[in-house]
């Protein structure tokens, strides 16, 4: 047998492509701890399931060190593999490094919700790194079919996690929606790459451009663009594709809903960005009205529904929603020679502060829940009574999240704003008018959650002091810093995402 697959190598003049290991450690360092951690769990006592966690934060801290010496090694020059198709460049590495820190936050969110309610925790965390793992991927996919095999490595572990707490209908509830929604969302986005395929004859994202850039489209490059649009405005909640957000968001489990809001809106935004930089360069005519109509809808939709909420993780779910929106609005000028450049690094930017501003606003509310055993907004009623720390943790991802200065939020939507502002137009003046209202709004529901927890009465008159875990108090520690600091300091993140620093992209 092994002679007969020899020679048919050979007659077919195959030979193995040359891989750069240190390129994909990171890859292989999760693709190894999911098989650690799963092996561990099969063979660890019931008492000892508390370690699982601790194994996977080692993990995600120990995936982290390459992307490290890989940034150290670059010097701009990008590390490409597999004919180009998958790439590790500046922009992969920061987008990389926030994907398995906030993986890693949302391990220290987990750990007592997990052993407290007697959930499966090896399980779990497989699931939890074989989705961070497809984001990982993400970042470096530069062909169609590799970002639709990361979507689908990152999505499927998410919706068997929505629908973790099996004895809840919410959850079940939860999990159903978003597999049965994705799953739709999945082959509306796959039915748009068949049709770019057959268009161009090609799924690597920097052919795709080159075949694309003289900007005359046939009818059915339109319609593959489209359909791909559609598929990734389900993954980041965009309106009108953010009905399944809500229910999933508030039937998980509270990190669960943590994760899909920061890290899997992340990783959508990710693909949108790779595939509106390289692969649609020229089709601003066809994708940038679409993302002008879709951050409109997004941030107003999700800012006025988020105004009647009373439930705290139901009201982060619609803040999520407008949040998206925000971060939407600076890609509907990706095209434009003026303000490519700067959307990108808005994009980027806003993705990362978001990431510690949100995490942290759930840190929270799974602590003081673990005492008030409610999620609604009146159970949050003099906080401060006995929890000033926890309280003032609060302000400050509250007053970020509405973009108060000297806090990250700040700089997040001014840089979204100097984008669009740079493009110099009529439209982009109007959607930069929309977005400045809808701050507005929003601050209005962030403020009420303040007033809450500064000024009404304990509802229940517990005022017993508030005892959070310690992973809680280690994951609202790094969430704190990291809010205060990009708002304090924003040079730490200003440099990222640059359009030099994306393999392939140029401007339309």
């Amino acid at each position: 047998m092994i002679g007969m697959i020899s020679s048919f190598l050979a007659q077919a003049d195959w030979t193995a492509p040359a891989i750069d290991w240190h390129a994909i450690a990171p890859e292989l360092i999760l693709v190894i701890g999911i098989n650690i951690v799963l092996l561990i769990d099969l063979n660890l006592e019931q008492t000892k399931k508390w370690m699982i966690a601790t194994l996977t934060g080692i993990v995600l801290l120990t995936a982290f060190i390459p992307v490290v010496t890989l940034g150290l090694e670059l010097d701009g020059v990008p590390r490409e593999l597999f004919d180009g198709r998958y790439v590790i460049d500046e922009y992969a590495l920061v987008l990389k490094a926030l994907f398995l820190l906030v993986g890693y936050v949302v391990v220290l969110m987990s750990q007592n919700e997990l052993e407290d309610g007697g959930y499966h925790q090896g399980e779990f965390y497989v699931l939890l790194l074989c989705s961070i793992l497809g984001m990982v991927m993400m970042t470096s996919a530069r062909d169609l079919i590799s970002i639709f095999v990361a979507l689908e490595l990152l999505s499927i572990p998410a919706y068997m996690m929505a629908a973790w707490r099996k004895r809840s209908s919410k959850s079940n509830e939860a999990g159903v929606k978003y597999y049965l929604l994705g799953v739709f969302a999945s082959a509306v986005m796959l039915f748009g790459m068949s049709y770019l395929y057959g268009a161009t004859s090609s799924t690597k994202l920097t052919e795709l451009g080159a075949v694309l850039t003289d900007g005359n489209l046939s009818g059915l490059e339109v319609v593959g663009i489209v359909f791909v649009i559609v598929g990734f405005a389900f993954k980041i909640s965009a309106v009108p594709f953010h009905s399944w957000a809500p229910d999933t968001y508030e039937g998980a489990p509270t990190p669960v809903t943590a994760f899909l809001s920061v890290a899997s809106k992340a990783a959508g935004f990710v693909a949108l960005m790779s595939l509106v930089f390289v692969a649609f360069p020229a089709a601003s005519d066809v994708y940038g009205p679409m993302i002008w109509v879709m951050a409109a809808l997004t941030m107003t939709v999700g800012n006025v529904l988020a105004l009647r909420q009373t439930n705290i993780v139901r009201m982060l779910a619609y803040s999520s929603v407008s949040q998206g929106g925000f971060i939407l609005m600076p890609l509907a000028f990706a095209g434009d020679s003026d303000a490519s450049g700067a959307a990108l690094n808005a994009v980027v930017v806003y993705l990362l502060v978001y990431a510690f501003m949100n995490l942290g606003a759930f840190a929270v509310v799974i602590a003081v829940s673990r005492k008030t055993h409610s999620g609604e907004i009146s159970s949050f009623g003099g906080l401060f009574s006995y929890a000033p720390g926890m309280t003032v943790a609060l302000t400050v991802f509250m007053a970020s999240l509405a973009g108060i200065p000297p806090l990250g939020g700040w700089f997040a939507k001014f840089n979204a704003f100097k984008a669009v502002l740079d493009a110099d137009t009529t439209s982009a003046y109007v959607l930069a008018c929309i977005a400045a209202v809808n701050t507005v709004i929003a601050a209005a529901y962030y403020f009420r959650v303040l007033r809450t927890v500064w000024v009404d009465d304990v509802p229940d008159g517990n005022t017993a002091p508030l005892d959070p875990p310690s992973p809680i108090i280690a994951a609202l520690a790094i969430t704190v810093i990291g809010t205060i600091a990009i708002g304090v300091y924003p040079r730490l993140v200003a440099g990222f995402g640059n359009i030099s620093d994306l393999a392939g992209a140029f401007p339309g």
